[in-house]
């Protein structure tokens, strides 16, 4: 008995891995599903970089990730194996990230042949701004926002840096904050330099001067959300024709950290699909920034069939492999 007991966290730890290694594979599948009959109804390479709040590791301790260079190397690989007359769909929901592959998923996306279109269901800022100046055309949902691209120095501002420094004596001020001064100058060029790149051959020349000196020269605080309405008058190409497939495909990444929601709702049966009761389902969605990028892309059918049957037979009992 007092064996039993001891091993008792022990098979607890398994049932909880084996119980989040189930659920994985479940999502996967329904992610690859979906993906699967979006692309072949669009007929485009849908690339998805969607960042929320996951458990990592045993315990489930977040790791906070935004735009990094696995994102960079998942997304080039998908781009690299689209054709190049195919159309390229991006749905980005991020707070941002590191400049570098944010950079590098941009240049991709500005160099593939195709038409390039990028869908914002809820945001879009910083890193994630950046790669949508690549598209030719930004689709925003109703009240989805994008963000400034102002560089961001020693976690300071490198606008409010480079102010400070120039407004104070040069005697009065240390040699620390004149180093940050420098390079949140050379910073501040390097994205104007590289938005105006980005924009280049979607808007004129005048408004890419225009449009790259307004979103990295530090006008706004680095969260200010730029809605439908001010990109459009910044001269970006923006729309609001979000096909509800691409809203409903954000449903497949939840944010499993939150044990309980914050937002509850009741949603509305249709009249002619009503139950005689009058019930309706209880449904909560809450969109959070967080931990975990997924890139998920390009799939294609065969390599998915071969995937799918390689899994069932790593599931079935040794004894039985080979059977069919």
């Amino acid at each position: 008995m007092e064996a039993l007991f001891g091993a008792l966290p022990i098979l607890l730890i398994l049932l909880f891995i084996f119980a989040r290694n189930i659920a994985n594979q479940q999502r996967h599948a329904e992610l690859v599903k979906k993906f699967t009959k979006i692309q072949k109804r669009r007929k485009s390479r849908v690339i998805a970089i969607v960042h929320r709040q996951e458990p990592m590791g045993l315990l489930g301790i977040p790791m906070l990730r935004y735009i990094d260079l696995n994102d960079a190397e998942d997304v080039l690989e998908a781009i690299r194996k689209t054709p190049p007359n195919k159309p390229l769909e991006f749905i980005l929901h991020t707070p941002g990230g590191l400049v570098l592959p944010a950079v590098q998923i941009a240049r991709a996306i500005k160099a593939h042949p195709g038409k390039k279109t990028v869908f914002v269901p809820h945001y879009a800022m910083s890193g994630g701004t950046l790669i949508a100046l690549a598209a030719d055309e930004v689709v925003l949902s109703d009240h989805a926002v994008l963000g400034p691209i102002d560089p961001q120095i020693g976690g300071l501002p490198a606008a409010s840096v480079v102010r400070v420094a120039s407004e104070k004596p040069i005697q009065n001020t240390e040699d620390y904050t004149l180093v940050l001064a420098d390079v949140g100058a050379m910073a501040i060029n390097q994205l104007q330099k590289i938005a105006r790149e980005l924009l280049t051959g979607t808007v004129s020349e005048n408004a890419a001067i225009s449009i790259s000196e307004q979103l990295s020269s530090g006008r706004w605080t680095h969260d200010y959300p730029i809605a439908y309405g001010e990109a459009k008058e910044l001269g970006l190409n923006v729309s609001r024709d979000m096909p509800k497939e691409i809203m409903e495909l954000m449903g497949l990444f939840p944010d499993t950290l939150r044990r309980t929601k914050s937002v509850r709702y009741l949603e509305d049966e249709p009249v002619e699909h009503a139950n005689v009761d009058n019930r309706v389902t209880l449904t909560g969605y809450q969109p959070q920034p967080g931990a975990r990028s997924f890139s998920y892309g390009p799939w294609n059918p065969k390599e998915l069939r071969g995937r799918a049957a390689a899994h069932e037979a790593k599931r079935k009992p040794f004894w039985r492999r080979g059977e069919d």
